[in-house]
């Protein structure tokens, strides 16, 4: 009884503390001072939410004040949001500040872009009336997009999931209509859910456009079904996620996929760019040894928070290829298939954490457990892991790797490549697969060279005039570089032909 009466005691002494005003006031004079004096709101998708952002105001002066009004000029009808000092709304009264401190204003918005009279919106934080009046403006960019939603039950109005095989799955998400199998570069696409392609369907997407996801949303291709990815040299295809603001702008993990399930085919990927995903490309499907499954060129993937590429059993042609920093690995190529890339640059400075796998694996198994809970490894065949002319670095000691099991066909040939493989406590000394010496598999090869790249942990990966990369590549196929720059003579290894950097000029 005795604890029961002292918080009833302590209950009371809350509630009369927290009516109390205790302290005078004395009108605010038009003094105040803003942390900003307008508040820019990164760009926003028509009817899509912001993000929250904060102005600060303070009371500079000895005394404590009493603002009698704040408000937004648009008032009621506003799009913007306010919460001032932790209370919710658009018009606020007798706001105290109390000398020498401060409150927080945060903002919101959401606005239709058909009801805005430009793509620029814009308001004003009203503090006071009349003389001692003074404001701060707001202002954000609305961009008009298609969106693809998952369906909704019309009874329970729980977004429908992917029947995939014949099978319902817990992938939120929708098969596209025919009409939506071509994207265009008029309008930004936003995809929620994963947005599926349809066997003997083929999404093509052409030059210019941007494709941006919802968190837990992506791509499938499916069974049969095919992805084109048609960018070009000055008009690159983009996928990214759909938070605009800059401080989403090199977050990892913010969507999905892109998922080439096991039998689609005739994937071709050109001049794109995939960022901030849990994985960039997530690729199934076996393919033939004449077709790769996907052809993928002149393009960057990069901070993902897996997997740049995490490739199983599958076949990839690539050539002009950044694959950036990754949480694992930049490219798993795994469970055997075959694999051929030049020029590529493969860079993994991931600094979010502790990486255990190097910037490209390689290997011709997968681990799994069978019926009575035992641990089983079963092997594929390698048919192919050719990489001609490719960097492969990183933060890492170890940044390249072959591991093979014995069962199956392991066939590689690495060929005038610049590889970072620090191997400081033997672990591999007795294995052939990383024997760069005595290994006619490897040919022409850099060990532990400098890639003098202009800002690693920007994912810049351009080299330098310093880079030990300069004119060690062979000649091949493809006469220019990832920017379109002439590598007939001298060429170099990586993606990118070296430039001068301005600090250097």
């Amino acid at each position: 009884m005795r604890y029961f009466l002292t918080l009833l005691i302590c209950v009371a002494l809350v509630s009369v503390s927290s009516c109390r005003k205790d302290f005078s006031t004395i009108p605010n004079f038009g003094s105040l001072e803003f942390s900003k004096d307008t508040v820019f709101l990164d760009t926003i998708f028509t009817n899509i939410g912001s993000a929250t952002y904060n102005l600060k105001v303070y009371n500079r002066g000895n005394k404590a004040i009493t603002i009698p009004e704040i408000s937004l000029e648009n008032g009621s009808t506003s799009n913007y949001r306010l919460n001032v000092d932790g209370i919710p709304g658009k018009e606020f009264n007798n706001i105290d500040i109390l000398a020498k401190d401060s409150i927080f204003v945060f903002v919101e918005t959401t606005v239709d872009v058909s009801t805005a009279k430009n793509a620029l919106y814009t308001d004003r934080i009203l503090f006071d009336t009349g003389t001692n009046q003074q404001d701060v403006d707001l202002v954000t960019l609305v961009q008009d997009a298609n969106f693809i939603f998952p369906d909704r039950d019309p009874i329970t109005r729980k977004i429908d999931s992917l029947t995939i095989d014949g099978q319902v799955t817990t992938i939120k998400g929708r098969f596209l209509t025919d009409n939506e199998l071509t994207i265009t570069n008029t309008k930004p696409t936003v995809i929620y859910g994963y947005a599926a392609v349809p066997a003997d369907k083929t999404l093509t997407i052409e030059a210019g456009a941007k494709i941006y996801f919802h968190d837990n949303s992506g791509l499938i291709i499916d069974d049969k079904a095919t992805l084109k990815v048609n960018g070009t040299l000055t008009e690159k295809v983009t996928f990214e996620g759909d938070r605009l603001e800059n401080r989403f702008s090199e977050t990892p993990g913010q969507w999905g996929t892109i998922w080439m399930r096991a039998g689609s085919k005739n994937n071709e990927i050109k001049h794109a760019q995939i960022k901030n995903a849990i994985i960039g490309i997530l690729i199934d499907s076996i393919g033939s040894n004449t077709t790769p499954t996907l052809k993928l060129q002149n393009s960057e993937i990069y901070n993902h928070s897996n997997f740049g590429i995490l490739a199983r059993e599958t076949n990839i042609e690539a050539h002009n290829v950044v694959i950036g920093s990754a949480g694992q690995a930049s490219l798993a190529a795994t469970i055997g298939g075959t694999y051929n890339f030049t020029h590529s640059t493969f860079a993994n400075f991931w600094n979010s954490g502790i990486r255990d796998l190097p910037a490209v694996l390689v290997n011709n198994f997968f681990v799994f457990n069978d019926e009575n809970g035992n641990e089983i490894t079963a092997t594929r065949d390698l048919k192919a892991a050719n990489f001609t002319n490719c960097i492969f670095d990183g933060s890492n000691n170890i940044e390249f790797l072959l591991d093979k099991i014995e069962g199956s066909a392991f066939n590689y040939n690495i060929s005038n490549c610049m590889i970072q493989f620090n191997d400081t406590d033997d672990s591999f000394a007795d294995y052939i697969e990383m024997d760069f010496e005595n290994n006619t598999n490897y040919s022409g090869i850099i060990l532990n060279g400098i890639a003098n790249f202009r800002d690693s942990q920007n994912e810049d990966f351009i080299i330098g005039k310093d880079s030990d990369a300069i004119n060690k590549a062979k000649n091949t196929i493809f006469p220019f570089d990832i920017l379109g720059k002439d590598r007939t003579t001298s060429p170099d290894i990586g993606a990118y032909q070296h430039i001068v950097f301005e600090e250097d000029k």
